[in-house]
């Protein structure tokens, strides 16, 4: 092939990988900065290229773009805060020059990892430090290893390392020898596809194998990831099975198809759980993979009467009637589950919340979506959330809801306040709430995802560059119903 085909084919290349960004899933959770890097390092190639003549020897980073972007399609990748940016060797000293490079940081299976991206061949990669100040990967390892350890917010549990093309066999010794490193076991594409319109109606299409890859993981600590032994006791763990009932005399009422058809789906909980031990209530929920944390905006969407039913009654309420009806409650409703319109709290504002829930509702039913995320997974709560949840739908909620409320609680189970310690290590701010931090920290404590309709505080955790599995929900407030 002619020099000028090999630019031209890597030009190609990188218009296919901004196109893989630009359709990078929701699922992932990524970042609006990451998504940024990502499309101003392609961009940045391809624009390299076309200053390039047909002599210019050609040095190219697409390949390391194109592995990092293949790990980040993987269904099982989310919660995306930061993809090739730097990180300072030492947080406390600002004055410091020192960075390591990780290509992303995200959760991976439910946890939070590091991962480092290599696209050189084999014979390329170096265990010592070479000359001309260039860094071996035992130098690189270290580093990075020293700087997840500094930073406990954005501490891994993993750190993966992903060989494109492959590792000597000399380099994989050093790396089981020296950081214990071991084989991850994961499902990656042995192949990948990317496509690049010509001229015409002819589209190229750009296979790339990584048959070769080899994916190694390093443990940022032992027995420092996910759950491990605490203080909880026995009385501190529970369902809600024993709770009073919010409202006795609606114990009888209709609570609705679809909501019963997910409390259905869910997973049960275990049988006498209430009376296990500590340890064993650890053992269970710890090896559960089907754990989803749900905040109190999750809570109420379920039991909402706006996604129960009652929107047709709303519709026919006339507006006199919904401005009287809401005025009294209508901030500590919109406190409680963090709407996008937080400055709409006048009267006649009410009447627009209201409104536009009915009409979300009408177009797209919220249990339709709720019940394709918690089919088959055990919900659980934390001891705020449980409180609160109990104290807004006693003040807010009506009979209908009250009722649904009592189901609800019965079906999901209430664990301790217990904020992971990458949560607590987070400063405490307006955006930062302590209230937010223990229920989407216990979550990550439980290494389950939160569902919550409150991104605010996402986009918060996020900005810090610290990873966090979340699942969105659309907003739905208590009707009186």
């Amino acid at each position: 092939m002619e020099e000028s085909d090999g630019v031209e084919l890597a030009k190609q290349r990188c218009r296919a990988v901004i196109d893989r960004i630009e359709r990078l899933p929701s699922s992932t959770n990524i970042t609006l900065s990451s998504r940024r890097t990502l499309l101003k390092l392609a961009l940045r190639e391809l624009n390299f290229l076309s200053r390039c003549s047909s002599s210019t020897p050609l040095s190219l980073n697409i390949g390391h773009l194109e592995a990092v972007v293949h790990i980040l399609q993987h269904p099982s990748v989310t919660g995306i805060s930061r993809v090739c940016k730097p990180i300072p060797l030492h947080p406390r000293r600002v004055e410091s020059s020192k960075v390591v490079h990780v290509d992303i940081i995200c959760i991976l299976n439910r946890k939070p990892v590091w991962v480092i991206v290599s696209d050189r061949k084999p014979r390329y990669v170096s265990w010592n430090d070479g000359r001309h100040r260039s860094k071996g990967l035992k130098s690189r390892l270290e580093e990075v290893v020293d700087a997840a350890r500094s930073f406990p917010a954005l501490e891994p549990c993993l750190i993966i390392l992903f060989f494109a093309h492959g590792l000597d066999h000399f380099i994989l010794r050093r790396l089981q020898d020296e950081f214990r490193a071991a084989e991850y076991s994961f499902d990656f594409s042995d192949f990948d596809f990317g496509f690049s319109e010509t001229e015409g109606d002819w589209v190229n299409v750009l296979p790339r194998s990584y048959k070769e890859a080899c994916v190694l993981e390093i443990k940022v600590h032992d027995g420092n990831c996910g759950v491990k032994s605490s203080n909880c006791n026995s009385e501190a763990c529970f369902t809600g099975v024993d709770e009073p009932e919010l409202l006795e005399r609606n114990l009888n009422r209709d609570l609705g198809d679809p909501f019963c058809s997910i409390i259905m789906a869910m997973k049960p909980n275990p049988v006498g759980m209430e009376d296990m031990e500590s340890e064993s209530l650890e053992n269970l929920l710890g090896g559960d993979e089907d754990l989803i944390n749900l905040d109190t905006t999750a809570l109420i969407a379920l039991v909402s009467g706006i996604s129960n039913g009652c929107v047709a009654k709303l519709l026919a309420t006339p507006e006199s009637e919904l401005r009287r009806k809401y005025k009294s409650n209508y901030d500590f409703v919109i406190g409680q589950v963090n709407f996008v319109w937080r400055s709409f709290c006048s009267l006649s504002s009410t009447v627009i919340f209201t409104s536009y829930q009915v009409m979300s509702e009408i177009q797209k039913p919220i249990l339709v979506e709720l019940s394709s995320l918690l089919s088959g997974k055990r919900g659980i709560i934390c001891q705020s959330v449980h409180s609160e949840f109990k104290e807004l739908v006693t003040m807010c909620g009506g009979p209908n809801e009250k009722s649904r409320a009592n189901h609800l609680l019965k079906h999901i189970m209430v664990v301790p306040d217990r904020a992971s310690k990458r949560m607590t290590c987070l400063p405490t701010t307006r955006k930062l709430a302590l209230k937010n931090k223990v229920v989407f920290g216990t979550g990550d404590y439980w290494n389950a995802p939160t569902l919550s309709a409150n991104m605010s505080f996402v986009r918060a955790v996020s900005q810090t560059g610290m990873s966090l599995f979340t699942y969105e929900h659309r907003p739905r407030a208590l009707t009186g119903d």
